[in-house]
């Protein structure tokens, strides 16, 4: 095949040879040939053997691996790939609402279909919501096979009920256009269920795919540990957590997000499941001043007013807090501003929980490590002059596997503290 070269430098195929997806532009002696961004690329060693093959990218990463036994990439290929994919959560029950997590008491309709490296298939995301597909490209290459995908994906997805194929890339490639639907019906909002609970999904201005999908088995625990706590869902989005802690029996939930329409769908989703008086207050507000006592503002439901209010302290005392804020760290350059501001969260956190409260806190950093994450969080607690456990790690769902060649693909660390 006449495609560009790679020509990896003496002694940098170690990587390539563990296969690890990633190849970094400090290990290419030179390029042979001139690829543009999303070209397949052969990867070979000073020898001129070939290592493996993938898509060329404008950056340190400058190719992401797509096959380590075969130069021949074609549509035969991604279908075998995303068979493997789609049996993967069949096997576990996704697609019927039987995984180890559902039952027919307590439904779920909502899941992720292709996790990337996971997956073999760097580059692509795809999640499914009740029969909407919708794919986030992470790399040029993929984003240019999304017609072959689509084909591929409503031929292998037609009996499990695949309604729409909708593209959210526009965020995380160049050149990817705007959010939109490629195939199927294209509703405007989309009605999916996790573990019982109802919610509302806006593809073209949610977050990531439209929702986190990757907390699900950890919004069930909040829900089977909810029952009689007061319960602060910071970053809380659309309600997820929120939905969950109500359904455990919570005495009162607030949900706490600076986007005004996050905190406005979130009320819808509360009232869908709880009726207009269920016990859940909406805010609008930047989070960490929100701890500290400054600046916020509550959304009325029931008028859709934004209502300010000013305190010093916060304004109920929570038992159990939970944060699950943005990538704080989004590369290495960045990480230890990234910790800063998670330390900052987590310690005020830890200072408004009485004793014996609990503590649900996140990190999607891909960058932040496991030992910097609880490195972090042992500062925080020092800080606060509190003792504190760890209940439980908290990894993402079982939908979202890991490559034992790619361990970055962890990128979700959590922990279930109490705090003493």
């Amino acid at each position: 095949m006449n495609r560009p070269k790679l020509i990896i430098a003496p002694g940098k195929e170690k990587a390539i040879l563990r296969r690890h997806p990633w190849i970094f532009s400090g290990a290419v002696k030179r390029i042979d040939g001139e690829p543009q961004e999303g070209d397949l690329v052969n990867v070979v060693d000073a020898h001129g053997q070939w290592l493996a093959t993938g898509h060329y990218q404008n950056e340190s990463i400058i190719c992401k691996v797509l096959s380590f036994d075969t130069p021949q990439i074609d549509e035969d290929f991604f279908r075998q790939r995303l068979r493997s994919a789609i049996a993967y959560r069949a096997n576990l029950g996704f697609f019927n609402n039987l995984s180890l997590l559902t039952s027919h008491l307590s439904p779920t309709n909502v899941f992720r279909m292709v996790h990337a490296e996971g997956d073999y298939l760097p580059g692509l995301v795809a999640d499914w919501y009740n029969g909407v597909l919708v794919l986030q490209a992470h790399s040029v290459g993929m984003h240019k096979l999304f017609p072959m995908l689509v084909k591929i994906l409503k031929e292998e997805l037609k009996p499990y009920g695949l309604q729409s194929i909708f593209d959210k890339s526009s965020s995380t490639v160049p050149g990817g256009g705007n959010d939109g639907y490629l195939w199927g019906i294209e509703p405007q909002e989309w009605e999916i269920t996790e573990h019982g609970n109802r919610l509302l999904i806006n593809f073209f201005e949610g977050q990531k795919t439209g929702f986190f999908v990757d907390q699900r088995e950890n919004r069930k625990l909040v829900q089977d540990l909810a029952r009689g706590h007061r319960l602060l869902n910071c970053f809380g989005y659309t309600g997820g957590f929120s939905l969950a802690a109500l359904r455990g029996g919570a005495e009162y939930v607030e949900t706490v997000d600076i986007s005004k329409k996050a905190i406005d769908l979130c009320n819808r989703n509360v009232e869908m499941n709880f009726g207009p008086d269920a016990p859940h207050q909406g805010t609008v507000a930047d989070v960490l001043k929100y701890l500290v006592g400054s600046g916020q503002c509550v959304v009325d439901s029931t008028r859709g007013q934004m209502l300010p209010t000013t305190h010093s302290t916060l304004p109920t005392p929570f038992t159990f807090i939970i944060l699950d804020p943005p990538a704080f760290a989004k590369n290495h350059r960045s990480l230890q501003q990234g910790l800063k501001g998670y330390r900052a969260i987590n310690q005020r956190a830890m200072e408004a929980l009485p004793a014996g409260g609990f503590l649900m806190t996140f990190s999607c950093s891909q960058a932040v490590s496991k030992e910097d994450f609880q490195t972090m969080v042992f500062t925080a607690a020092m800080n606060a002059h509190r003792r504190v456990r760890i209940v439980r790690q908290l990894p993402h769902a079982m939908d979202h596997p890991v490559s034992i060649h790619h361990p970055e693909g962890e990128y979700l660390k959590g922990l279930l503290l109490e705090i003493e």
